[in-house]
């Protein structure tokens, strides 16, 4: 999932570890989450969301896949 939280962190001057411990989660949580690696629980999403005073979508951009439409014949 593509994610702007990294931008967003930037620009409010704070490290990934200082985001990390306001939020009780690992440094490399936060890494993984910008680098799109991990997708964040619901209840981090909405962590993340209020603590940046913002909306999930926001922050996160879910992108449906897609199928190939040969794949369901």
């Amino acid at each position: 999932m593509k994610n702007n939280l990294e931008a967003i962190r930037k620009s409010r001057g704070i490290k990934q570890e200082e985001l990390a411990d306001l939020l009780a989660v690992s440094r490399q949580t936060i890494g993984s989450l910008e680098n799109g690696r991990y997708n964040p629980s619901i209840i981090l999403a909405f962590k993340l969301a209020k603590f940046f005073g913002m909306s999930i979508e926001e922050i996160f951009i879910y992108e449906e896949e897609t199928h190939d439409e040969s794949e369901n014949i």
